[in-house]
């Protein structure tokens, strides 16, 4: 027997360049937690238990930000799944209210990066031993291995495949980062609001061919949170002006498709991906089709496309035409990363799948703003790691 779950409260900092701002990450960490808890209108005294995501930081971190929220004694979970982990501190926290474990839990995640490039993946040191080995000799198989940073270099190949294979044009790739650059404009949340055309994103530093630096999400500092709680909290507390329901969710990990075809386009995750969202759908009763807002892991432009045909908004190998046809933006079928996505809006990876939570969750709530989705009442978040895990979420208003 299980309880429905629903999100009350959300809260980000703003997404800083790493270096540029005085902060530790139990700093902002108090920043977004105690957003989430105001949003909601929940004193921290009733959190049960709390999830927190990170990669970069030091064992036990999870405590030594959620003790700047206070002192309870509660259980604290730290959780480490590459760039999915904010996502998979949402998920744990909502299995512990679906199966009456708590009423009342904390996913918080958060983020203090260095500047550059990210390579392989946390803590993948000597590839050898990496935890991405297996997907980096897929990409070494298949196209050798050359200079630029690691993860820019098997999404690269990734989109080389994909104009080899389907006609995916250079025109096409920077239309998303196009698109979500001047999304983030309206988002105030977001580490860049430059507006770029897609003749700027072709001219800009190439980082692995096809991929321009306008088309790869940046290393960000910053926290994300969210209050998740059971249908019996939300009444006993009369939260249901504020409650989102999260009406399905999904991890998949790699299975021997991700790496039988040889293929970079299998091995950053699509398989993944497409997988996640069939059990979404299936549990949830609702389609892609009912589904107005999408936040996704753009990591790179090519993921973008590829999360296009793995959520099945169109046929393998038609995402270039869906994003070029202005599907994908306001006017069109749906609104994709109207926060400006990890593109734009930065990617801190512990905060990335919290950050994405909360843009759904004032997007449902007609809360957004200037970056407003007119009438969207369900919301799908798509957030992946290399190593690998895919997390699917859909939200819907009650």
């Amino acid at each position: 027997m299980t309880t429905k779950a629903y999100v009350v409260g959300v809260g980000m900092t703003k997404f800083e360049k790493p270096e540029t701002r005085d902060w530790q990450y139990w700093d902002m960490a108090k920043e977004a937690g105690t957003a989430a808890l105001a949003d909601a209108g929940v004193p921290y005294a009733r959190v049960e238990q709390a999830a927190v995501g990170y990669c970069f930081q030091a064992s036990t971190a999870g405590q030594r930000a959620v003790y700047e929220l206070g002192l309870s004694g509660i259980p604290v979970y730290n959780l480490n799944n590459n760039c999915a982990t904010g996502s998979t501190a949402l998920m744990t926290a909502r299995q512990f209210v679906e199966g009456g474990i708590a009423d009342c839990v904390l996913a918080l995640g958060f983020e203090k990066m260095s500047r550059g490039a990210l390579g392989g993946g946390s803590g993948a040191g000597d590839f050898k031993t990496s935890p991405v080995a297996r997907h980096y000799g897929i990409m070494a198989a298949g196209h050798g291995f050359e200079a630029s940073p690691p993860t820019a270099q098997i999404f690269g190949n990734a989109a080389r495949e994909h104009m080899e294979r389907y006609g995916t044009t250079e025109v096409q790739l920077a239309a998303v980062g196009a698109k979500n650059h001047q999304h983030s404009a309206n988002n105030p949340n977001a580490q860049f609001q430059d507006v770029y055309t897609v003749d700027e994103i072709l001219a800009a530093k190439t980082v692995h061919r096809p991929l321009t630096k306008l088309q790869c999400s940046p290393t960000s500092d910053g926290a994300a949170a969210a209050l998740v709680v059971s249908e019996r909290f939300v009444d006993e507390h009369g939260l249901r002006g504020r409650a989102v329901e999260i009406a399905a969710q999904a991890m998949t990990t790699d299975t021997e498709e991700s790496f039988a075809s040889g293929s970079c386009i299998d091995a950053v995750g699509r398989p993944m991906s497409r997988a996640a969202a069939r059990q979404v759908y299936e549990r949830s009763g609702l389609g892609i089709e009912d589904v107005d807002v999408i936040e996704l892991h753009d990591c790179f432009s090519i993921n973008e496309l590829l999360t296009y045909e793995a959520l099945g908004m169109c046929e393998e190998g038609a995402s270039g035409k869906l994003v070029e046809s202005g599907a994908t933006t306001y006017g069109g079928r749906w609104v994709v990363n109207p926060s400006g996505g990890l593109i734009s809006k930065g990617h801190p990876l512990g905060a990335t799948g919290l950050a994405q939570t909360a843009e759904l969750v004032w997007q449902l709530r007609g809360e957004a703003a200037a970056r407003q989705v007119t009438g969207a009442r369900v919301g799908l978040a798509h957030n992946i790691g290399l190593g690998g895990a895919a997390v699917v979420t859909l939200l819907r208003r009650p």
